[in-house]
């Protein structure tokens, strides 16, 4: 493993070095404008979203839009927008934070990510200056709202299948577009239409920029769904949609490369947006746990209660931990590419790109940690929670969505181990080098040397173990099946969660360490507590995927001495999980609140 360098790290990198606890960004550092920003989002909600919950739901004529409207009066919508567009010109994490606190906005915080995310950026990063001149503006005040038309009834996640058509009218002014795009969120108010389609018999998808008012569009009702019921969805349809040649956004054939990159900063957005949503219902649990009386006490005294309140704020902390390293990564990366004198818009995308195995990551364990949180929220309301009355019901509902937008979590965890080796084979990370370091090391007698009992020391031995066990298994993984593990999908989803836990407990280790440089090791109890119970999950989860990897492909004295390694990188010291549990427990009741 190599030693700890300065801030400077690739995508992916992670997995083969170590990270000074001073070189990431922790949630306790942000300054004052950006608590500000923060403030702005979660009065807006209180004022805005919450008291109309249920007529947003029922998607009452004109309220979306309305709402829409106020957010571009407050700026939110142009956090991220360069000032000579109208914005504010604001960092990566500034707009992390925006999406973080807007999240718990239900089908609002859908409307408002759509439009910000998808609809805006695409003009914004691959438009010619005279559209970003005509748009981006309109967008960044809220006066036209966007849209993403993407998927297809025959093309999901194989998005590039898609079978709309681009035909150049005789006159070479317009290109007549025909097809039939669905689950287009904002559809049923947006003024624009970002558009991907096929012209002649190119293989890859172009991107056009679509005005509602260029005629040929036709939508279907409303969409009927499970969750985020307020958020307008829409299937739309062009027939021969006269678009001016323009519009093109991009060059011809780029707009497989535009979905691409434009989805890895839904997919960080969608996994900090999550953190907000589930940081929500852990207020609303504990404050029920508080009122709730039975068999005398009230339910927040029981243990089985404490013990779902104590994991529901540690996987919150744990995801956020990681959100805000990876944010300030892709703005350190932005501004080193900025001073080597690349177009900041392309460096938006580079030093997104860059990060996107971590923007992965993040899609995956934000989404199904808030599943997590809010299927324990509702059981700590019991029968209540079932009930359309209180909070839980809409919550779960809205959840189990993020699971599949921005690509499906399968797919997510297929791409992170696709992309790892991808960099390695283009030479841009050494993965070879400290794989092979491990495999070399199972053949020798363990280091039974001196132990450090400095704080942080065992858990950073034991997160450095974890990484060992990752590059074990993919190693071998990798040499056995060769050309043939890209169809291995269930094995690549074990690397992948192995890769995922060994990033979201170095992040969480990493800022607890900073934080108790900043407020010493009395004022950080609860915080270490968690670190430690998820650091420890993190271990016996490893193992579990590791197993089960190791069973699928290898065999014979192979598989008992990589066996043996995979205990020698996951064994640890008894742990007593449970008083670690009861003492977050005891913190979150006393607040009333989520209180980290």
């Amino acid at each position: 493993m190599e030693p700890v360098k300065s801030r400077s790290i690739k995508g992916g990198e992670f997995i083969i070095r170590e990270t000074a606890c001073e070189d990431v960004f922790i949630p306790e550092e942000f300054d004052e404008e950006q608590l500000m920003i923060k403030k702005t989002c979660e009065d807006f909600l209180q004022a805005e979203v919450f008291p109309n919950l249920d007529r947003i739901d029922n998607q009452e004529e004109g309220l979306m839009e309305s709402l829409m409207d106020k957010a571009g009066e407050l700026g939110l919508l142009a956090v991220s927008i360069p000032e000579e567009y109208g914005g504010f010109g604001k960092n990566f994490n500034t707009s992390m934070l925006v999406a973080d606190c807007v999240g718990p906005g239900c089908s609002f915080a859908v409307a408002l990510s759509a439009h910000t995310g998808i609809g805006t950026l695409p003009i914004l990063y691959y438009g010619t200056k005279e559209q970003k001149d005509k748009y981006i503006p309109k967008l960044a005040s809220g006066e036209w709202k966007a849209s993403y038309c993407l998927t297809e009834p025959n093309s999901g996640s194989d998005a590039n299948s898609g079978r709309t058509k681009a035909v150049l009218n005789a006159e070479g002014t317009h290109y007549l577009i025909t097809g039939q795009k669905m689950w287009i969120t904002n559809g049923g108010f947006a003024d624009i239409f970002i558009v991907f389609a096929k012209i002649g018999e190119d293989k890859n998808l172009t991107a056009f920029i679509v005005e509602k008012t260029f005629g040929g569009i036709t939508m279907n009702p409303e969409e009927h769904k499970l969750g985020i019921k307020g958020s307008s969805t829409r299937q739309v349809f062009f027939n021969d949609c006269p678009v001016p040649v323009g519009n093109m956004l991009s060059e011809r054939e780029n707009g497989f490369k535009i979905a691409v990159n434009i989805l890895n900063i839904g997919r960080i957005k969608l996994g900090v947006a999550a953190i907000g949503s589930s940081r929500k219902v852990l207020d609303q649990a504990i404050n029920y746990s508080n009122e709730r009386v039975q068999f005398g006490l009230p339910i927040s005294k029981f243990g089985a209660i404490r013990y779902k309140l104590a994991e529901m704020a540690t996987r919150n902390f744990a995801i956020e931990s990681a959100a805000y390293r990876a944010g300030q990564n892709i703005d350190d990366a932005y501004d080193a590419l900025v001073a080597e004198g690349m177009d900041p818009s392309q460096a938006k995308l580079k030093s997104t790109e860059q990060f996107a195995v971590e923007c992965a990551i993040l899609k995956v364990w934000g989404s199904e940690m808030l599943d997590y949180v809010v299927d324990e929220g509702l059981q700590v309301y019991g029968g209540m929670g079932y009930s359309a009355e209180a909070p839980m019901e809409r919550a779960y509902r809205d959840s189990r969505i993020n699971r599949i937008f921005e690509g499906t979590n399968e797919i997510n965890r297929m791409l992170i181990l696709d992309m790892l080796l991808k960099r390695a084979m283009k030479g841009e990370l050494d993965l070879m080098t400290p794989a092979q370091a491990v495999a070399g090391e199972l053949m020798s007698i363990p280091d039974f040397g001196e132990e450090d009992t400095t704080l942080f020391a065992a858990e950073k031995k034991i997160l450095q173990n974890l990484k060992k066990a990752g590059l074990m298994i993919a190693g071998a993984a990798v040499q056995k099946l060769m050309m043939t593990l890209s169809k291995e999908q269930e094995i690549l989803m074990n690397i992948a969660d192995i890769i995922g836990y060994v990033y979201v407990a170095e992040s969480t280790i990493l800022r607890v360490e900073k934080l108790v440089k900043m407020r010493g090791e009395e004022a950080c109890c609860g915080q270490l507590d968690m670190m430690r119970i998820y650091l420890y999950q993190s271990v016996d989860r490893v193992a579990s995927a590791g197993k089960e990897a190791l069973y699928s492909f290898a065999e014979g004295d192979e598989l008992r001495m990589m066996l043996v390694g995979l205990r020698r990188f996951t064994k640890t010291e008894p742990f007593n999980i449970k008083t670690c549990r009861q003492n977050v427990a005891k913190q979150l009741i006393e607040a009333n609140k989520y209180c980290y």
